[in-house]
């Protein structure tokens, strides 16, 4: 984009004609103006975000001084209280550099916390309104921000599905009526072939038990024999 369009950030197909919420209200009506007094290069300044509170400059010069030289850190703070506000700029001598930082350092974790990395925009594209004021890329659908022109979840084009029924009268009724009579026809031809093989067993089960019935039997009047025969001794 070469222009920044709350409506468009906000929409997530980009065909919103009205803005859903009252953040993109805010950042429709807000009038930014980027601070003059920022020097540096934008087009060699990366933004970082999602920092923790106790992180400090010497801390993101040792994270990213690994992509290339570094020309200047600035960490946000309060002007009152002096405290981290948890995003910095960081402005690199290359545009090397500066790209492998995008690439790799985004969402890496730092102090236990996992970072936001994106190009600076606020010098770069015209008419953009940061995250403060109702506008910004970032946010997640999950959180009620609808945002989706950040890294985190980029821009995709609505898929269009063809017209359907209520599953319970439709196509997937029927797959699923088809599956469970197929189900139940798998039970029943198992059931078959279990009886089968049960029958088929019975007949060797009473072969054995006779056999062993008959076994019993002639050793008993074996035994009866040589009572007879040490009577008649």
């Amino acid at each position: 984009a070469k222009e920044y369009d709350p409506l468009k950030a906000g929409s997530i197909d980009g065909t919103d004609e009205e803005p859903h919420d009252r953040a993109i209200w805010r950042a429709m009506l807000a009038r930014y103006v980027p601070n003059k007094g920022v020097t540096g290069d934008p087009h060699l300044t990366l933004f970082v975000a999602r920092l923790n509170l106790q992180t400090t400059e010497e801390k993101l010069k040792e994270v990213f001084s690994r992509y290339g030289d570094i020309r200047k850190i600035r960490l946000v703070r309060d002007l009152v209280t002096g405290f981290s506000k948890g995003y910095a700029f960081i402005e690199y001598k290359e545009e090397r550099a500066l790209l492998k930082a995008h690439r790799d350092a985004n969402r890496l974790v730092i102090d236990q916390h996992e970072i936001f990395v994106d190009f600076e925009l606020e010098r770069t594209l015209k008419g953009w309104i940061p995250r403060r004021l109702g506008g910004g890329f970032g946010g997640k659908k999950e959180s009620g921000q609808l945002r989706f022109g950040g890294r985190d979840r980029p821009f995709r084009k609505p898929i269009n599905l063809p017209a359907m029924k209520s599953d319970l009268y439709g196509e997937g009724s029927a797959e699923k009526r088809n599956w469970s009579r197929e189900g139940a026809r798998d039970w029943r031809t198992r059931d078959r072939e279990h009886e089968r093989s049960r029958d088929k067993r019975w007949p060797e089960r009473e072969r054995s038990w006779a056999w062993g019935e008959s076994e019993r039997d002639s050793k008993e009047d074996r035994s009866r024999g040589r009572d007879r025969r040490d009577r008649d001794r």
